[in-house]
């Protein structure tokens, strides 16, 4: 567990972004930065994707189809990673886990491990580690864009996507980087995590028709 607790978000203090609207401005944002980094918080054991084929498989319970969709796509992500690298651009994720891993957590880190294989940088923190920071809610969903720009990305109980609240106070996101390079130090490397706790898993059982 971390002692350094997470930061409050108050949706007052931010702008209220749909999907779309949130979609746009943060490609703008990410584009528009040169020799900075961003920082992600993934905590949601469970999301609707839209537009990922792979993602689609693992609904209809196509296993199989969903690892090799994810193997097709290693081109591009080198290329995007190559080219981040030549801006100067760096984007850190954590990914936050709980045990038993959910179907979604567990094709997931397949995704993951690819993209760090690419070039990109993951790490993995078990739930434990930032219980402090959960006494009434989950963490939120957050990126934080060149140190300059904070979005708490919002989904429904379901885990679709639902657009963003956007804050720029500097001294908020000064706070929430600091708290996610925190769980990033603390964190471990997604290539070895996926070795030794997700190689060997079989495929996920779907039930209820939810995974």
């Amino acid at each position: 567990m971390l002692d350094l607790l997470a930061p409050v978000l108050v949706p007052e203090q931010g702008e209220r972004l749909p999907r779309t609207a949130y979609k746009q401005d943060f490609r703008e944002r990410e584009e528009a930065i040169r020799d900075g980094s961003s920082w992600k918080l993934e905590r949601r054991q469970h999301f609707e994707e839209q537009g990922s084929p792979s993602r689609d498989a693992l609904r209809r319970g196509d296993w199989d189809e969903a690892l090799r969709l994810l193997a097709a796509r290693r081109d591009s992500l080198a290329a995007a990673a190559q080219a981040e690298a030549r801006r100067g651009y760096a984007f850190h994720r954590v990914r936050v886990i709980e045990k038993p891993l959910t179907p979604y957590v567990q094709w997931e880190l397949h995704s993951q491990r690819q993209r760090a294989q690419c070039g990109q940088r993951i790490r993995a923190v078990p739930a434990e580690r930032v219980a402090a920071s959960e006494s009434t809610c989950l963490l939120p969903e957050v990126v934080v864009l060149g140190s300059r720009t904070l979005f708490q990305v919002l989904y429904t109980e379901t885990g679709v996507a639902n657009g963003a609240i956007r804050y720029t106070d500097h001294d908020l996101v000064t706070r929430w980087e600091n708290y996610i390079k925190a769980l990033y130090a603390a964190g471990e490397d997604v290539i070895s995590y996926f070795d030794r706790e997700v190689a060997h898993l079989d495929p996920p059982t779907l039930s209820a028709g939810r995974e």
